[in-house]
């Protein structure tokens, strides 16, 4: 178990220092190696000696306990790369993973919500709180995350400073570090000076009461300091109950599909689209492709003389 450990930890720092890895993706990659390699000592073998019938036999394994096809292919993605990263190491002479071929992952189309349900959603905001500060609060959130499209967690940890002057774009620290700039709309910019106002008379709350002020635009006693993700999705199961929207149908990454595919919709850049979102590859910003295509044979199929 030490020597796979010691391999495991060597592949995740090289990872980090290649890739820039975020540790959500490191701890994933961790969890899931540390899995196969217990399993692998329950048929009293370790990484360096499993063969192609032990990771089949894994990969089986997951598929005997329930787990989905998505997680079963991150598995196997997970000892594919150790695997070639042990070759490129020399750590062994033959990369067992390397003719495995994985369970073939079905792409879905992101849950979307239309532009009246945006608006509901928007107005519902306003309403989400159980004192006036907080629902600006509220209301701000809901309109910067639509406004931007950021992911929940760069959201919650938005520096104060990073909307201070009246700015008219929006810098974002993403995954791996990576930064970019997205235009705040009007209706965004005023939530954020609102609430700006009840930022600035909480934070001299607490320096009257010898607190540091936050660094965060969303403070919260959490031990991140600000805001957390859980109670986010909370807020917006909240919002949805007051728009009279399924609950069901929305969760904070709803808000960011919905601003990809209104602005695909209404005539953006794919391009344009992948750089406001953050993604890497184009590959990942296409599937809003898919979210319009099925738009328009929607209407195709209601509205043309022959689709009856």
């Amino acid at each position: 178990m030490k020597q796979d450990t010691i391999w495991i930890e060597g592949f995740l720092e090289t990872i980090y220092a290649e890739r820039n890895a975020s540790k959500n993706t490191l701890l994933a990659y961790k969890r899931d190696l540390l899995a196969f390699s217990t399993f692998l000592r329950q048929r009293r073998k370790k990484l360096i000696t499993a063969t192609r019938t032990d990771i089949e036999a894994y990969i089986i394994d997951l598929e005997i306990n329930g787990l989905a096809q998505a997680t079963r292919a991150r598995h196997l993605s997970a000892i594919k790369q150790i695997y070639r990263y042990g070759f490129e190491e020399s750590i062994i002479v033959n990369n067992p993973a390397s003719e495995i071929k994985g369970p073939k992952t079905k792409r879905t189309l992101p849950s979307n919500l239309s532009e009246e349900d945006v608006n509901r959603l928007l107005e519902a905001s306003t309403k989400a709180g159980r004192s006036p500060g907080k629902k600006r609060r509220s209301s701000c959130l809901i309109q910067i995350l639509y406004a931007t499209g950021m992911r929940v967690s760069e959201l919650v940890s938005l520096p104060v400073a990073s909307v201070r002057g009246d700015p008219q774009m929006l810098l974002i620290k993403g995954k791996g570090n990576k930064e970019r700039l997205v235009p705040l709309s009007t209706p965004a910019k005023m939530a954020i000076a609102v609430y700006l106002v009840d930022w600035e008379i909480n934070q001299e709350k607490n320096r009257l009461k010898g607190k540091l002020a936050s660094k965060f635009l969303f403070p919260s006693n959490s031990k991140l300091g600000h805001l957390t993700r859980i109670r986010f999705y909370v807020l917006i199961k909240e919002i949805c109950l007051i728009a009279g929207i399924s609950p069901q149908k929305v969760s904070p990454h709803t808000l960011r599909h919905a601003f990809a595919s209104h602005l695909l919709a209404n005539g953006a850049d794919l391009r344009v689209i992948q750089m406001l979102l953050g993604h890497a590859d184009i590959a990942t910003t296409e599937i809003y492709t898919h979210v319009l295509d099925e738009k328009l044979k929607s209407l195709v199929f209601k509205n043309h003389p022959l689709a009856n």
